[in-house]
């Protein structure tokens, strides 16, 4: 039986009630939970000396794999290249991009490294999987290395437009190593149309009839396969702990207030500056709200070490107690600012309880928080989901209230709204956003990506799970 072999640069087993983890490790486990397989990558953990065989867990039908990195190895490939290079850049920051050939070999030097150390596991008849944009060339040392199976890749956030991607000086070289993969995924058409574009930029470039793509060298089929969840699982951990004690000092301490929620790593592309702005000219211009609404914002602190970071948390710090401290009363405190995780199936009951589910990136490649909210509601009385037009979840979610997260009048205005939309509206709104997280759930996101990667999906079909 075909064996499917996962490589991302972290493996985060997901384990029910553990701390918030992100849509990744959740969609990823999630998937090779109903195939099977080995899920390969870094442990989390720190060593001294460079590993080169993998540590190997068992779970019914799942191995996970694992590697220590070293100090050199964060600080190069990880925090370096990865997360001060290609994040920024592939969420249109250019002005936080930090472009240092030193990273960029460290970069390099991590993923001939773990294509090495996975080749060993591989057997011929494995459908190989690679994740996001710390791996971007680790197919083609497959490939140098003999590797005949087939390779596929799916990059979980945007894929910019050419002319912002081709300011990276290496980026000829990270397409042409994209290119030994046999099958490329993405979020949304648009990304796709981007990386499209930047690939007509070799002289080999050609779109054939089927729909794929030959460059450098090599036939390649890129597409979009948006990414779900497990709604049901979510939907269920809401209804288990709607009873919780948790819930209820939540609700105690409300006191009938109604709440707007938002739940995002502490980052820069999740808009959480404009955010708090935009609420406050909520507060500002719609008067009856005082006393009536609170913000809970939930932002555990990720990557802390990475340039940029240290500064949005101290603006968020500012922006808050500035609200709080205009707007607030003895008894209310307009704006709850959490700086930490919760766990899973705390979330899925304060989504429940929320009124509104505030959804507001710069940018973001799909954002599951959006489809987490959506699939908590009681549906007999849910709430509504504000969503961003540069989330790629936008572009399934149609019924939420889209918004422009740079136009503050827009998301106060929206967010008003949202909080005086009728029940038969809402239930109208979140039975077709919940049909749709249905209809196009992580197994079905996982079962396209795999029967295009084995030759059995249609081959001249673009999009999938839309």
């Amino acid at each position: 039986m075909t064996r499917l072999v996962v490589i991302s640069n972290r493996v985060a087993p997901v384990d029910e009630g553990q701390t918030n983890v992100g849509g990744l490790a959740v969609a990823v486990q999630a998937a090779l939970e109903k195939t099977g397989g080995i899920w390969f990558g870094w442990s989390g953990e720190k060593t001294r000396r460079r590993q080169h065989s993998p540590n190997l867990t068992e779970r019914d039908r799942l191995t996970f794999a694992t590697v220590d990195f070293t100090e050199r190895d964060l600080r190069e490939y990880y925090e370096g290249f990865s997360n001060g290079a290609l994040w920024p850049l592939l969420h249109y920051r250019l002005d936080l991009a930090q472009f240092n050939r030193r990273d960029y070999l460290g970069y390099m030097r991590v993923n001939d490294w773990l294509a090495r150390t996975v080749a060993r596991l591989l057997e011929p008849d494995d459908l190989i999987w690679i994740h996001d944009y710390h791996l971007f060339t680790a197919a083609r040392t497959l490939r140098r290395l003999g590797v005949r199976n087939r390779i596929g890749f799916f990059l979980h956030t945007p894929f910019p437009p050419r002319e912002l991607f081709v300011a990276l000086p290496w980026h000829a070289e990270l397409l042409e190593a994209l290119s030994a993969c046999d099958l490329i995924g993405f979020q949304t058409e648009a990304d796709l149309a981007a990386f499209h574009d930047c690939l007509q930029a070799d002289d080999d470039f050609e779109m054939l009839e089927d729909g794929t793509v030959r460059a450098f060298g090599r036939t390649v089929r890129a597409a979009a396969f948006p990414i779900g969840l497990d709604a049901g699982n979510v939907r269920k951990l809401a209804v288990r702990h709607n009873r919780s004690r948790t819930l209820r000092r939540l609700k105690n301490t409300l006191g009938g207030r109604r709440m707007i929620i938002s739940v995002d790593r502490l980052d820069y592309s999740k808009g959480l500056a404009d955010r708090f702005r935009s609420y406050a000219m909520l507060l500002d211009v719609y008067k009856e709200l005082d006393g009536k609404v609170t913000l809970m914002q939930v932002a555990p602190p990720s990557r802390t070490n990475v340039h940029g970071y240290s500064e949005i948390r101290t603006e968020l710090e500012n922006l808050a107690g500035s609200i709080n401290g205009r707007f607030a009363d003895f008894d209310w405190a307009p704006l709850r600012y959490l700086n930490r995780s919760f766990s899973r199936d705390i979330l899925s009951c304060f989504y429940r309880a929320a009124d509104v589910g505030l959804v507001t990136p710069l940018r973001d490649g799909m954002n599951l928080v959006a489809k987490e909210y959506v699939a908590a509601q009681d549906p007999e009385n849910p709430g509504v989901l504000v969503l961003s037009k540069f989330a790629g979840a936008a572009a399934q979610m149609t019924d939420a209230l889209l918004v422009n997260p740079y136009d503050h009048d827009e998301v106060a205005n929206t967010l008003y709204r949202a909080l005086r939309l009728p029940l038969s509206e809402r239930r109208r709104r979140w039975q077709k956003l919940m049909d749709g997280l249905i209809a196009n759930d992580v197994h079905r996101w996982q079962q396209d990506f795999v029967d295009v990667l084995a030759g059995s999906g249609d081959p001249k079909s673009g999009s999938f799970g839309s």
